[in-house]
């Protein structure tokens, strides 16, 4: 069976990742357009670091966000392309 974002967490994220500069605070080092890592994802959720990037791997995994690292962080933001 496949999972998909049905949960509403799930689609919160979706949702705040279409524009993140308006749902999650600036970040210090580098720009919420290339993303947003889990422990930010985590503190806007008000779950642990964890529960936050068992959804954003989720949500990876079917295609709809993409990841990417930059330093010790993985990025994730929105894949328009298989969104839309």
């Amino acid at each position: 069976m496949l999972r998909v974002p049905v949960g509403g967490r799930r689609l919160d994220i979706l949702e705040w990742l279409r524009d993140p500069a308006a749902h999650f605070p600036p970040e210090r080092h580098g720009c919420l357009v290339d993303g947003v890592d889990a422990a930010t994802l985590a503190t806007k959720l008000g779950v642990s670091h964890a529960v936050a990037r068992t959804h954003l791997d989720l949500l990876v995994g079917v295609g709809l966000l993409r990841a990417r690292r930059v330093g010790r962080r993985t990025l994730c933001r929105r894949d328009e392309y298989r969104i839309a």
